[in-house]
């Protein structure tokens, strides 16, 4: 008897969490301690995704997808939901979100379909807070935003974080008019880390510095940029120019530091001007 991919991959993780002959490490994880796991595992879907590489992407979907069901396995043991209650949410959720198809709604532009999309959300945020209110006997959970800026995962990247929040500021007109005026905010943002460099503290530079990248992060928005991409490009981009420079500076047999900033520095100009 055939069985589907997905029946497979449930049995393999089952398997593996069997207590009577499991995979020792298999069965020592809990849901927080694969979280690192899983967040890679999404990184890696991208870096698969940046280098275009259609057989990479099928793996790194795959990783991915076993920890989908690595969670899932984790709190059926634990008698919360299973997998199928994971694809029949999203798959529910979906069809909620999207009435313009799946139900009597039609004819709606892209922007009707953003703002019916945006006011569905609103109402599940509503529901999920009435619930957490609920099982917090009453109180309102702690560290968690409302209104507007509701719904932010804390768990997100600092700047993609940074972003999201700053947009649903801009949602309801809240915002700076055009990308100049954020600019400058950079700007004074920077003059207001330099202030601090100069005769303050660390908690100030801290809270200056974190101010600036929240700052940049409204810039990369206004500019139709993901701050959280555009910085991981910039890594990769200074990890192979550095990279570069090293084998340029060390080819003699010197080491970085023995060869000095000047030699690093003309190397460096090399490699960019190469690029270019």
């Amino acid at each position: 008897m055939s069985t589907t991919p997905i029946a497979r991959l449930l049995g393999i993780m089952a398997s593996l969490r069997d207590p009577e002959g499991g995979c020792p490490w298999d069965l020592a994880q809990t849901h927080a301690s694969i979280v690192p796991y899983t967040i890679e595992e999404a990184y890696e879907v991208a870096e698969a995704v940046d280098a275009g590489d259609p057989e990479e992407l099928r793996d790194e979907l795959g990783d991915l997808l076993f920890q989908v069901v690595f969670q899932a396995r984790i709190a059926e043991e634990a008698g919360t939901f299973a997998f199928d209650d994971v694809a029949t949410a999203i798959a529910d959720k979906m069809v909620r979100r999207h009435p313009h198809i799946f139900g009597e709604v039609r004819g709606l532009d892209p922007d009707a379909v953003n703002a019916q999309w945006a006011a569905i959300k609103a109402e599940e945020r509503a529901a999920k807070a009435a619930r957490d209110k609920t099982r917090a006997g009453g109180s309102e959970p702690e560290d968690t935003a409302t209104g507007t800026l509701a719904g932010v995962p804390l768990a997100l990247p600092a700047l993609a974080r940074a972003e999201k929040i700053s947009r649903k500021a801009a949602s309801v007109g809240f915002d700076w008019p055009d990308a100049a005026e954020v600019i400058a905010k950079v700007r004074e943002e920077t003059d207001e880390v330099a202030q601090a460099l100069a005769g303050e503290g660390p908690e100030a530079v801290a809270e200056e510095i974190g101010d600036l990248l929240f700052s940049v992060a409204n810039l990369a928005r206004h500019a139709g940029v993901d701050p959280e991409e555009a910085l991981r490009r910039a890594n990769l981009k200074f990890q192979r120019r550095f990279s570069a420079m090293e084998a340029e500076v060390t080819k003699d047999g010197h080491t970085l530091r023995e060869a000095g900033l000047a030699a690093m520095e003309a190397a460096w100009v090399a490699v960019k001007r190469r690029e270019r």
